[in-house]
C-alpha cells in the first residue's frame, strides 16, 4: 500500500488545472490526470510499504494544517521534470505555506521513510499536469509549456490522506476559508 498526504482544490477554481490537464492530455497516449480520477493537488509526502500507517500519516497532515487557512495559488509557468516519460506541471508562484506544511509533516514523520523526491531539499511544490508525455510528443509538449503564458489562481481548500493505486481517499478535512 502507498500513502500520499495532500491538499487538494475541490471546489470551481479547479477547473483552471483541469482545462490545463485537457491540453496536456493531448500529448499523451492517454490523459493521465483524468484517468487518476482525483482533483488537482500538491503532494507533501508518499510513504511506501511498511512503517508509517494511515493514522500516523493523517496525524502529522493535520498538525501540519493546524493553524492554516485554504491557499490561494498563483500559477505563470508551466515546467517538466526530465525523463522518459516527461512529467509537465504547473509552478506555483513562491508559496510560504506550501513549505511550511512541507516542513512540518518532515519535521513529524522521518523523511528517510518518504520517497526521495519527497523529501527537504528535493521536494518541488509542483501541481501535475501531465505523468505520461509520449516521447514523440515530448518536443511539443516542451513547447506548449514554454508558450504558457497566462496567470491562473487556484484555491486549495482540501487536506486528505490518501492510498493508491487507485486512488482512494482514506481522511480528508476542509480548510477555514
Amino acid at each position: 500500500m502507498v500513502l500520499a498526504i495532500n491538499i487538494r482544490a475541490d471546489n470551481s477554481s479547479a477547473g483552471e488545472i483541469e482545462r490545463l490537464w485537457d491540453q496536456v492530455g493531448a500529448f499523451e497516449a492517454k490523459p493521465s490526470m483524468r484517468t487518476l480520477g482525483y482533483r488537482p493537488h500538491f503532494t507533501f509526502a508518499i510513504y511506501d510499504g511498511p512503517g508509517i500507517d494511515e493514522k500516523a500519516a493523517w496525524d502529522a497532515m493535520l498538525a501540519a494544517v493546524a493553524r492554516e487557512t485554504q491557499l490561494l495559488i498563483q500559477f505563470k509557468r508551466i515546467r517538466w521534470f526530465e525523463g522518459s516519460p516527461l512529467v509537465l506541471w504547473a509552478e506555483p508562484a513562491v508559496d510560504e505555506a506550501l513549505a511550511r506544511i512541507h516542513g512540518l509533516v518532515s519535521a513529524t514523520i522521518d523523511p528517510a521513510h518518504c520517497r526521495p523526491h519527497y523529501r527537504p531539499g528535493a521536494w518541488i511544490p509542483h501541481c501535475t499536469l501531465g505523468t505520461d508525455i509520449a516521447d514523440e510528443r515530448r518536443n511539443d509538449a516542451i513547447a506548449f509549456a514554454r508558450a504558457f503564458d497566462r496567470s491562473i489562481e487556484v484555491m486549495f481548500d482540501v487536506v486528505d490522506c490518501v492510498v493508491f493505486p487507485p486512488v482512494r481517499i482514506v481522511a480528508e478535512r476542509r480548510l477555514a476559508s
